[in-house]
């Protein structure tokens, strides 16, 4: 059973920095792509950034330069380091992951909040 678990959200200023880390367990994610999503009230869930199995990484435009990913292939974790916050950020984040040859993603984590102030 394959489960994803996220930590490390919370409240910071704008300006600030958090690091994600989804712990992902239930079988060997190497073949697996890793992604961050994130859903802010009132607003439907967005993508925001991942590491493809073969370790290539994609962003949203939004996050471009502010935000890492990278995954830990012997601890099965993705992290998501987050700089220079901004109150827009401020949403929902999830954990996700799929097959390398699917286009969905079949697995998610409960999510963790990340709340910006201004």
């Amino acid at each position: 059973q394959v489960r994803l678990v996220e930590s490390g959200g919370g409240f910071v200023q704008a300006g600030g920095s958090l690091r994600l880390s989804c712990a992902a367990s239930g079988r060997s994610f190497s073949n697996y792509d890793m992604a961050w999503f994130r859903q802010a009230p009132g607003k439907e869930r967005e993508f925001v950034a991942a590491v493809r199995s073969g370790g290539i990484t994609t962003y949203a435009d939004s996050v471009k330069g502010r935000f890492t990913i990278s995954r830990d292939g012997g601890k099965n974790t993705v992290d998501l380091q987050m700089n220079s916050l901004k109150s827009e950020d401020t949403a929902v984040y999830y954990c996700a992951t799929r097959f390398k040859t699917l286009t969905r993603y079949e697995y998610w984590g409960q999510g963790t909040q990340v709340t910006v102030s201004s």
